[in-house]
């Protein structure tokens, strides 16, 4: 039995394939944890989602940003849906599309295991979350997400304010809780998001730092493992595996084995790509 974790797939379908080949997946045994953004820019997005779909029961999986954007234009008119770029239009126009949409939306934000030791995220966590915290924050907002308040969340979701605190509520609370869960990277001691800046440490502004490096940060008892940062690439350090690793830009997909001492990472080409572009 293995237990890996997966990084961003966003509709690579050819290379998510390879990966889960060589490292001998095998759904009777073995169980997969994916970091979220499974859909969207990739070209294969349907076919990705079923084919982890068609591994729920062998899989854990956490919602990125491009997931809950997939979910909020789900919600939208036919005629808005064919506005989106054909990746997923592919999926909203699929025969099979309420299944995969039903069962995306039932995802968690947030994962933990306390007997392995680990817990998922798709971006991170704000500097003075515990994982309590966050475990607490996380049900919040899929409660929302899979109830009757799904439409009021999901069109309220976007924006990059306010800040977190613990005073919001409303859709200002699920916002923050949302953007911290799915979009952070850098962000202030105070933990406001800078939204703007997506480079690798050392390119950011003055008085910034990664999540997982905020001075005054709280200790969590679980390592971390989590994607979104493309241009992060494969890190390690402070308890936390980021393993987005740009297989959509033409970087590699990433697996790390979750239930073993030593550290043990597989990866297989990405996508081929003419030209990077602008990575969220």
């Amino acid at each position: 039995m293995a237990i890996w974790a997966i990084g961003d797939l966003q509709g690579c379908y050819g290379p998510t394939q390879r990966l889960l080949e060589k490292i001998r997946f095998d759904p009777a045994q073995d169980r997969i944890w994916f970091c979220g953004d499974l859909v969207n820019r990739g070209g294969e997005s349907l076919e990705t989602l079923r084919l982890v779909h068609s591994l729920r029961d062998h899989c854990t999986v956490v919602l990125g940003n491009h997931d809950l954007s997939l979910l909020a234009i789900s919600e939208r008119t036919p005629d808005d849906q064919r506005k989106v770029n054909p990746d997923l239009q592919r999926i909203l126009f699929a025969q099979d599309r309420d299944t995969l949409i039903g069962w995306l939306r039932e995802r968690p934000l947030l994962h933990t295991d306390r007997d392995l030791g680990w817990m998922m995220v798709h971006a991170g966590l704000a500097p003075k979350w515990t994982i309590a915290h966050a475990e607490r924050h996380a049900r919040e907002v899929e409660r929302r997400l899979q109830g009757d308040g799904r439409r009021k969340l999901l069109r309220n979701m976007y924006g990059d304010f306010p800040a977190w605190s613990p005073a919001l509520r409303g859709v200002e609370r699920e916002r923050a809780i949302i953007n911290i869960f799915t979009r952070l990277r850098y962000c202030s001691p105070r933990g406001r998001i800078a939204f703007n800046e997506k480079g690798s440490p050392g390119t950011q502004a003055p008085g910034l730092y990664p999540w997982y490096e905020v001075p005054g940060r709280v200790e969590r008892e679980l390592k971390i493992v989590c994607g979104h940062w493309s241009t992060l690439n494969l890190f390690i350090g402070h308890g936390v595996h980021a393993i987005d690793t740009g297989a959509v830009w033409g970087g590699k997909l990433t697996a790390l084995q979750l239930d073993t001492d030593e550290l043990r990472i597989v990866q297989v080409p990405g996508r081929e790509v003419a030209t990077p572009g602008e990575q969220d």
